[in-house]
Order: C-alpha cells, then sequence, then structure tokens
C-alpha cells in the first residue's frame, strides 16, 4: 500500500505490478510442488507450509489490486471497468474449473486432490502468462502510452519505468513546477473529498464476505445437490458477480450518484436477515437465488464507485485515489472474513 504517497517519493509501480504477479506465480507452483512433494500427505509442517503460501497469495493481491487499480485510474474509466471483469471472469473460470473437476474426478480415487492438482497446474500457466504480457505488452500499447505520458507530464512519478519499457524516455532529474504542485491535493485532501467512495467499497466487501463463501459451505443445510449444493452456489455468485460488472456500461443502468450509491450500499444489509432465514426455513432455490443477487450486486457496485471516483481529478491524484480505494476495498474483504464466524452462533456451532 506504500502508493499512497504518491508525491515527491518515486514509486515504481512497475516494480510493485511485476512484484505482485511474480508472488502468485511463485506461491502458485510452490503450492503444487508441495503437494506432489509430499504425495497429497497432511502433518503440521505441510499445514504451516500451506498457510505461509496463503499469506504470500495476500501479499500479491495487495501489491496488484492496488497497483493496477491506481495505474488505470489515471487512463480512462473503461480500463478500470475490464481490469474488474477481469477479477470477476477470473471468478467465474475458477468455479467453472471446480465444477469440472469434480465431474471428472469425484468418483475416483484421490478425486479431490486430482482435480486441486490440475487447477493449481493450470492457474500457473496463466500468472506467467499475466507476467509476460504486463512486462511486455500492456506498456507498448498506444492507449496506455498516451495516458502514462499525459500522467507524467502532470507530475506523476509512478509511470517512469512504464514509459521507459514502452521506449519514452524521461528526464531522470525532471522536477515538478512549485505552481503546479501546490495545485496538487495531498493525500488527506484526497481522502477527506472521497470518504464516502472509501466507505462505500468497504462495506460492500464487508458485508459480501461475511456471507461468500464461508456462510454458503457452513450455513445451507442438508439438500439433494448433496456435495454439489455448496459447488453450484459458489459458481453463481460467481457467473453473476461477473455478469454485473459489464452493466454499468449501459450508461442508463448506471448509478453516478454518491447518495443513490450510499443508498444501495446500505439497503444490501437487508440480505443478511435474508440468507438467515432462508438457510433456516427455505429451500434451494431461494437459496440460490440469493446467493446469485449477492454477486449481482457486489460486481454492478465495485465498478461504480471505482470508475466514478477518480473523474476530475489529475493524474497522480488520480493514482492515489485508486490506491486509497483498494485499501479501504482489502480492508473490507478482510473485515467480511473476520466476521463470517458469526453465523456460526446462529447455526448453533459456537
Amino acid at each position: 500500500m506504500a502508493t499512497l504517497a504518491y508525491n515527491e517519493a518515486k514509486i515504481d509501480t512497475r516494480k510493485r505490478n511485476l512484484a505482485g504477479y511474480t508472488l502468485f506465480f511463485a506461491s502458485t507452483l510452490a503450492l503444487l510442488l508441495l503437494d506432489l512433494g509430499t504425495s497429497g500427505k497432511g502433518g503440521l509442517g505441510n499445514y504451516i507450509g500451506i498457510c505461509v503460501l496463503v499469506a504470500v497469495f495476500g501479499v500479491a493481491d495487495a501489491h496488484v489490486q492496488g497497483g493496477m487499480v491506481g495505474d488505470l485510474s489515471l487512463m480512462c474509466p473503461e480500463f478500470i471497468q475490464s481490469f474488474l471483469a477481469g477479477l470477476g471472469a477470473s471468478g467465474a473460470l475458477t468455479s467453472g474449473l471446480r465444477l469440472m473437476t469434480k465431474a471428472a474426478f469425484d468418483k475416483s480415487n484421490n478425486g479431490l486432490r486430482k482435480g486441486v492438482i490440475l487447477f493449481l497446474a493450470i492457474s500457473t500457466f496463466f500468472e506467467f502468462l499475466c507476467i509476460l504480457l504486463y512486462a511486455f505488452i500492456f506498456p507498448k500499447l498506444p492507449i496506455v502510452r498516451h495516458y502514462r505520458t499525459k500522467a507524467a507530464s502532470e507530475g506523476s512519478k509512478t509511470v517512469s519505468a512504464d514509459l521507459a519499457a514502452a521506449g519514452i524516455e524521461t528526464e531522470a532529474n525532471e522536477t515538478v513546477d512549485d505552481a503546479k504542485y501546490s495545485e496538487r491535493l495531498s493525500t488527506k485532501q484526497l481522502l477527506f473529498q472521497n470518504i464516502d467512495y472509501a466507505l462505500d467499497l468497504y462495506l460492500i466487501y464487508v458485508l459480501t464476505l461475511s456471507i461468500f463463501p464461508g456462510f454458503s459451505y457452513e450455513n445451507t443445510g442438508t439438500h439433494k445437490l448433496g456435495s454439489w449444493y455448496a459447488v453450484v452456489l459458489a459458481a453463481m455468485y460467481s457467473m453473476w458477480d461477473f455478469i454485473s460488472r459489464y452493466i454499468p456500461l449501459i450508461e442508463c443502468l448506471k448509478i453516478e450518484s454518491r447518495k443513490g450509491l450510499m443508498l444501495a450500499i446500505l439497503s444490501r444489509f437487508l440480505l443478511i436477515p435474508c440468507f438467515y432465514f432462508t438457510a433456516k426455513y427455505g429451500d434451494k432455490g431461494w437459496m440460490i437465488f440469493l446467493t446469485s443477487f449477492l454477486g449481482l450486486t457486489n460486481g454492478y457496485l465495485t465498478v461504480c464507485v471505482l470508475t466514478a471516483a477518480p473523474r476530475g481529478y489529475k493524474g497522480p491524484e488520480q493514482n492515489a485515489i485508486g490506491n486509497l480505494l483498494v485499501v479501504f476495498l482489502l480492508g473490507g474483504i478482510f473485515s467480511g472474513v473476520a466476521l463470517d464466524w458469526l453465523w456460526l452462533i446462529g447455526n448453533g456451532k459456537f
């Protein structure tokens, strides 16, 4: 989260993003090698190793999400939407792979482990591809070069390495005009001006992660779908989360009012009693509907907030806003996961 300090500190967004993608690749490969090396056996040492690698995933995610959202915020809103749609697509692809591997290996010996190995192998390949695409292709796209050059002219220090990778050299001792610099808002000022957007993202993910995926796997009861039930719920959430990230591209369906966004986000908390009573008294059809609606609102509102917040600011300020918002987004994810255990009280397990 170091890129919050966007001013005179020469923060290298390129190194940050490449470090994140590399950590994703290395930790996924390490998980695969750990499983193959131990033949899938348990034990305290293996468990600690898995926990460490999962922690590395968290560090990698913070690097990539913070760096990429900050970087894309100084470009056009459609870039942020595409990036967020890609995140949704990754969830949908993961659910699709889980359905396929379960169908393929469900009745075979060590079927779950075989499915995990196949998934990790595919993930490792795609993550290596991400490193290559970001390092050699993305910086050279004409529209990316245009926006990064524009940001550099406005005083941004975070794009220098990416411009150099695209063959655009900037002076090492380039300074920003004092009058021009004084017009730039500080991180604190940007936070105060966008505190509602920051709280929007925090509240979106507090609610979502307090329900999904923990609640879906623990509190859904026993149904005819059996072991497929939780997998189907995860797939429905991921599919609608992915689809909904394209809805804001239709201008008439996009919420742009700051008050309207906050009202829509606060109203999502009505889903808590809905999930609670559906788990106790409803059937699988209602649970699938609620899970789909949770995914639909999660993706849609995330895109609305992240594409609206950077508008009207200069490149360095947009970069900082993107990073600020990701801090609150990740804070919401952490808080939601931490609060997920509260469902155990209502389920009589605590």
